[in-house]
């Protein structure tokens, strides 16, 4: 956590130093702030200030050395268990195709009647993946 505290903070000094230069650079060259770069620019330094912020906040708090900043740690050691996984399931397959096509037409042409045929492809996609260990050979 350290290493990222100490981006974030050098990633927040650059973008000041770049909303000031950018702001220089508008006023010689056109005469004028040009506000909206110049605000973009300024407010990514402060949320980047705002994260290195927190995260030096967190590492206070926890008060102990993460297994990434240990000189001594592998790669296995910082792995935690993210939960069990269906390799086998088409269920994933099923609703990415129901919401693509739900979305697709939302977007093209606003073709809301393409949108509400396609919604039960959805809801059987999130059904199938709840319950997809309720039946079958691995039902428990």
């Amino acid at each position: 956590m350290k290493s990222n505290i100490v981006i974030f903070w050098i990633l927040t000094t650059y973008l000041v130093v770049i909303a000031a230069v950018y702001t220089v650079w508008n006023i010689i060259a056109h005469g004028y702030v040009e506000w909206a770069g110049s605000t973009a620019i300024l407010l990514s330094g402060g949320l980047t200030g705002f994260i290195a912020s927190y995260l030096m906040l967190v590492q206070r708090k926890q008060g102990g050395v993460l297994i990434e900043d240990r000189e001594d740690s592998d790669i296995d050691d910082g792995d935690p268990e993210l939960g069990e996984f269906s390799p086998w399931s088409w269920w994933p397959l099923v609703l990415a195709f129901g919401a693509a096509i739900v979305v697709l037409g939302l977007c093209v042409g606003f073709n809301f009647w393409l949108s509400f045929l396609t919604l039960p492809i959805v809801l059987v996609g999130i059904v199938g993946w709840v319950y997809e260990y309720y039946r079958g050979n691995f039902a428990r």
